[in-house]
């Protein structure tokens, strides 16, 4: 008996040494574990961070590719229409410069009388014709003279009515489409009188009024 108790000591001993060293050795692990925990959430963060920074760069790349896209095919489109424009006006110019002729035979006749019933209907009609594809007609008596849509063809004096330069006598009608024209105004101008000329009037007037009231006075004398 003595034997088998100094046996059961020993065992009794080691294992509560082993209990202790395996208690010691989870608590080392916990530690450890505790410490690696916050490291790697912050790592992961940290990635997050990134890809989140990678796919905002991405998109404002993409957003402003497609701005650029979009104005790229804004301006296209307005080069298009442009175009067609020009491409639609010229032709429209090439094919109603040649009646400009025609239309001021019509004037020179619808002038004089020379227009029987049946051709002044057709002269109306292709009048109309014309103004809706876009030509018009256009210089009056007493509009300002404008070098840009006249053509002078004299200038026969001054005008104390006026007070710029005006187109007094129309010879030929002018003609544009839109903007463009196509033939100017052949216009005769009248230049505002000049200071002296307009003092000079003023005083024969007054003169002439003068003259009028002594003989009212004669008479009634």
């Amino acid at each position: 008996m003595a034997n088998e108790t100094e046996v059961e000591v020993p065992l009794e001993a080691d294992a509560a040494d082993a209990t202790a060293e395996r208690a010691e050795g989870d608590r080392s692990e916990a530690a450890e574990a505790d410490q690696a925990g916050p490291s790697e959430a912050g790592e992961e963060n940290r990635e997050s961070q990134l890809v989140a920074s990678y796919l905002q760069q991405a998109l404002e790349e993409r957003t402003a590719d497609l701005q650029r896209l979009q104005a790229e095919y804004l301006n296209y489109k307005r080069r298009v229409e442009r175009d067609r424009d020009l491409v639609r006006e010229n032709a429209t110019f090439a094919a109603l410069a040649p009646i400009v002729d025609v239309l001021d035979t019509i004037d020179r006749a619808r002038e004089h009388g020379d227009l029987d019933e049946g051709f002044a209907a057709v002269a109306d009609q292709l009048e109309r014709v014309v103004a809706k594809a876009g030509l018009v007609k256009y210089g009056e008596p007493g509009d300002p003279f404008d070098p840009q849509f006249h053509e002078a063809l004299s200038h026969i004096g001054e005008d104390p009515e006026v007070e710029v330069t005006t187109c007094k006598i129309v010879a030929k009608a002018g003609y544009r489409i839109g903007d463009r024209v196509v033939r100017a105004a052949q216009v005769l101008v009248v230049d505002p009188a000049t200071t002296e000329a307009t003092t000079g009037t003023a005083n024969d007037t007054a003169s002439e009024a003068t003259d009028e009231a002594t003989d009212d006075e004669s008479g009634q004398g």
